[in-house]
């Protein structure tokens, strides 16, 4: 997946796109590349690294045009090269593309074009689409009809912009976001609102199947058929504007900071959506959940909390497993979807699969003009503001949030959350910073690390794992305590660490003793605890709370951990290597 932009207006295109890109190098920073037109001349720069980097050596701002395209790349097909890297010419020069997505049919379609004598610089699908442009526009002479017909012969989940040499943009949308920015004098193309909000909070979400035509002023929308479609500009928040550091070294840790204030926002625009919600799941025959990576993590604690407090079974589905199981949804059910961004392909694929059993789609979500967003019977929004940084942080904590809420509703309040004291909690582990980084220095040269948790902690565990591998590349698996000794205890030795989720509930004592044995055989112990004990070599304290909210105590100490751990190991905390923030293509 991968950010794109495009400008058309009254102003240099190139210093607005490069600003637009440094806002969404979430979504892909192996690479970037700018492309402008200037007096029916189309000109590129790229290379390969972050923007700021790129821009240091090769000055992607000073090219000339009011007209201009924009990529930032996390690679699929092919290495993380300059050649790979977009935007991408086609053979004439005349013709400049920049693509989210993948291009399925692209081997066929590049042995065809090789055949009549195009030449391919790169190992990407991507090249495909420019050449094929090229190919098509030599025939029509016209725009909107090379783009019909390009659209005809592609395969795949894609969005992607096209830049011609006579100052026209075309842009197209199948599966994949794309959203137009409607300013006084200008049209921006782009993946995420992030990439223009600072120019126009005026936006028309573009449907899927629906291509766009701006030649200077002028804009149109249409569908592959070419037939004209009516559109509607949007608001969008400006909170979105809102994404600067501060005074903190990375976004990572801004939003770990923030936590014990945005789980006050979680589902606060939605309240009744999560009455409604409650009321469906009382009388629904069968529930799922389902979600990617954190989102998965966060299901899990939904199945525990709506089995143990609400009496109602659920399932929790991995989103990319459920194309191999469809048959598995049964017809008439509910299926509540959680992500972050509503764009998570494998998320929409499983929506789409529920939806064809006439399923209805409850979403947990954090932006509420998403594809996902929009294919959902009944939305509930994180509201926690954008979240930059590649790993989850703020996201997963006001999923459990909005999860409390669902169960309050579902007893008729006889579940007592006090909101309040977890802010409480989460800020008294915020006060925590230099014990966390005294433990992180000291599992730095670590190669594995086990999570280890029992009941409503076992999926903190496993998303403590996950945390641990995002952000400092350490190996680090989440353990059921009471597997330990149905194969884990084998890896345990001196040169081991385990962390315990041992908080004094009813999984208090059982833990302790898994704490005992691993202890045994030599591997050192962090206790995640209210109470210490001395089987741990290291305690990181929480606040005392009942077992409904610790979940959320336990995380906040492991999200800082993972942060430090990273600083410690020199990596980049806010953008993982090889990961993105949102992950548009399967």
């Amino acid at each position: 997946m991968c950010s794109i932009i495009g400008y058309s207006g009254d102003d240099n295109a190139a210093p607005i796109i490069v600003k637009g890109l440094r806002r969404m190098e979430y979504r892909g920073y192996d690479s970037v590349g700018v492309a402008t037109e200037s007096n029916n001349r189309i000109e590129l720069k790229k290379g390969v690294g972050k923007v700021e980097k790129v821009n240091s050596e090769v000055h992607l701002e000073n090219l000339p045009g009011k007209i201009g395209i924009g990529h930032t790349r996390w690679a699929t097909h092919g290495k993380v090269t300059e050649a790979n890297a977009h935007p991408h010419s086609s053979n004439s020069g005349k013709i400049a593309i920049v693509h989210n997505g993948i291009i399925e049919n692209f081997e066929k379609l590049k042995d065809d074009l090789k055949k009549e004598g195009y030449d391919f610089q790169s190992e990407t699908d991507s090249e495909v689409i420019a050449n094929l442009l090229q190919k098509n526009y030599e025939i029509s002479k016209n725009v909107k009809d090379t783009m019909i017909k390009t659209i005809s012969e592609l395969r795949g989940h894609y969005s992607f912009i096209a830049m011609f040499d006579n100052g026209q943009l075309a842009a197209a949308r199948f599966h994949e976001p794309l959203i137009i920015g409607v300013g006084e004098k200008n049209y921006f193309l782009s993946s995420d609102v992030l990439g223009f909000i600072e120019q126009t909070d005026d936006v028309i979400y573009i449907d899927n199947g629906n291509f766009v035509l701006i030649d200077q002023d002028k804009m149109q929308i249409l569908d592959f058929n070419g037939k004209e479609i009516k559109h509607q500009i949007t608001k969008v928040s400006k909170e979105f504007a809102d994404v600067y550091k501060g005074d903190y070294a990375h976004f990572t840790l801004k939003e770990i900071s923030e936590q014990s204030e945005t789980i006050f926002r979680a589902g606060e625009n939605t309240k009744e959506a999560i009455k409604e919600v409650a009321d469906l799941l009382k009388h629904a025959k069968n529930i799922y959940f389902t979600g990617s990576g954190t989102s998965y993590n966060a299901s899990l604690i939904a199945k525990y909390l709506l089995s143990k407090y609400a009496k109602i079974k659920t399932e929790s589905i991995i989103s990319s497993e459920l194309q191999f199981s469809p048959d598995s949804i049964e017809p008439n059910s509910i299926l509540i979807a959680l992500s972050q961004s509503g764009e998570s392909a494998d998320v929409l694929e499983a929506v789409n699969i529920a939806k064809k059993t006439n399923c209805k789609i409850i979403s947990i979500i954090n932006s509420l003009t998403s594809t996902l967003a929009r294919e959902s019977d009944i939305v509930i929004g994180m509201n926690c503001g954008p979240e930059i940084g590649v790993a989850a942080t703020k996201s997963f904590t006001s999923q459990l949030i909005i999860l409390y809420k669902i169960i309050q509703e579902l007893t008729d309040g006889k579940v007592e959350i006090n909101f309040e004291e977890i802010s409480s909690s989460i800020s008294k582990i915020l006060e925590e910073h230099n014990n966390i980084k005294k433990i992180a220095n000291k599992i730095k040269e670590i190669s594995d690390i086990y999570v280890l948790g029992r009941g409503i902690h076992y999926p903190i565990a496993i998303e403590s794992a996950l945390k641990i591998k995002e952000l400092t590349y350490i190996h680090a698996e989440g353990i059921a305590g009471g597997e330990l000794k149905h194969g884990p205890l084998a890896l345990m030795d001196s040169n081991v660490f385990v962390i315990i989720i041992n908080p004094e509930d009813s999984t208090y004592q059982d833990t302790l003793t898994s704490a005992r044995e691993i202890k045994a055989r030599g591997a050192k112990i962090i206790g995640i605890s209210n109470k210490n004990s001395d089987m741990y070599d290291f305690w990181i304290k929480i606040p005392k709370a009942n077992e409904l909210t610790y979940p959320i105590s336990e995380t906040i100490p492991i999200q800082l951990l993972s942060y430090y751990a990273a600083l410690e190991k020199d990596t980049d905390p806010d953008y993982p290597r090889n990961l993105a923030k949102s992950v548009t293509v399967k």
